[in-house]
């Protein structure tokens, strides 16, 4: 019984950073309807950035995380104006393909700048274990958490009770009608990137105090998962892209519990393929009818 309460707060603590990313997968889903598949590699920027301020500015955890958040902002908005606005009436295939452009320029281009060598993150945090009932929780998996569910809460109440936040409502449900009612379609497309990408920063600096290791290509596979949990939740949902992430993250952390470690990665995309067979709209997706 102790294996299984320490897998879960893992768990927790990993699936955590798997909703953070998740959410700007969903927000850009279902502000413009594409998958930004360059989401896991400005993850891994935020994670760089960390390591490079901590080393060399000597920020403490909280600086880094903010700034990590500013500059991955701003980058989010970059690719946004440079790779997709003027793809924006295009089918979605060509927004798509350039997405996945986009992504390996990222890294190609961090590889061939920084190394493809992993480096080790600095440690900014000292570890201290604490023990309760036989479960050891860190203070690092405790500041992931409570750090995560801040940014979370955050976020959706800069949603929910901000002007932007109802524009980008509006936007999502009908774009066309929003800019007739005077929302800035630009601004507010540009805005849900700056958000998005800054959550998936503070998750790549987290990451790196997490495991210690950063590498040009560490963004891809959690990239992936973030997406699988972004549609399990039901894609375009915020609530459902958080709790798909912590879904994510315990099953993966449950099934390395068992001696299935080498499967961990197989595992979330099975249950990719039987949330798209049962309810492809996820847990709080809506059917959505088209126009073809």
């Amino acid at each position: 019984m102790q294996i299984f309460f320490q897998q879960v707060i893992n768990g927790l603590s990993l699936g955590s950073i798997y909703a953070l990313l998740a959410l700007g997968y969903t927000m850009v889903y279902g502000i413009i309807k594409l998958i930004n598949f360059a989401h896991g590699d400005i993850y891994m920027l935020g994670a760089f950035w960390g390591y490079y301020v901590i080393n060399v500015w000597h920020f403490n955890f909280m600086l880094a995380l903010l700034s990590a958040m500013v500059v991955c902002g701003i980058c989010g908005v970059i690719i946004e104006y440079l790779a997709y606005r003027p793809l924006r009436h295009s089918p979605r295939i060509t927004a798509l393909i350039t997405a996945i452009g986009v992504s390996f320029f990222l890294e190609n281009g961090m590889a061939y700048l920084f190394g493809s060598n992993a480096r080790d993150f600095p440690q900014v945090v000292k570890q201290v274990n604490y023990d309760i009932g036989g479960v050891r929780i860190s203070n690092i998996q405790l500041e992931i958490l409570i750090t995560s569910c801040v940014l979370m809460l955050i976020l959706q109440l800069i949603i929910k009770r901000t002007k932007m936040g109802r524009a980008m409502r509006a936007v999502s449900v009908d774009n066309a009608a929003a800019e007739l009612v005077g929302v800035d379609l630009n601004r507010t497309i540009s805005f849900t990137f700056a958000l998005g990408s800054s959550m998936a920063g503070a998750a790549g600096v987290m990451i790196g105090l997490y495991y210690n290791s950063i590498d040009p290509l560490m963004g891809l596979t959690p990239g992936i998962k973030a997406f699988v949990a972004a549609v399990v939740g039901g894609i375009g949902s915020v609530p459902g892209a958080s709790l798909g992430g912590f879904l994510i993250g315990l099953l993966e952390t449950l099934v390395q519990s068992i001696g299935l470690s080498a499967y961990k990665d197989a595992v979330v995309y099975v249950v990719l393929i039987v949330i798209l067979l049962i309810r492809p709209m996820g847990i709080f997706g809506k059917n959505v009818k088209e126009k073809v």
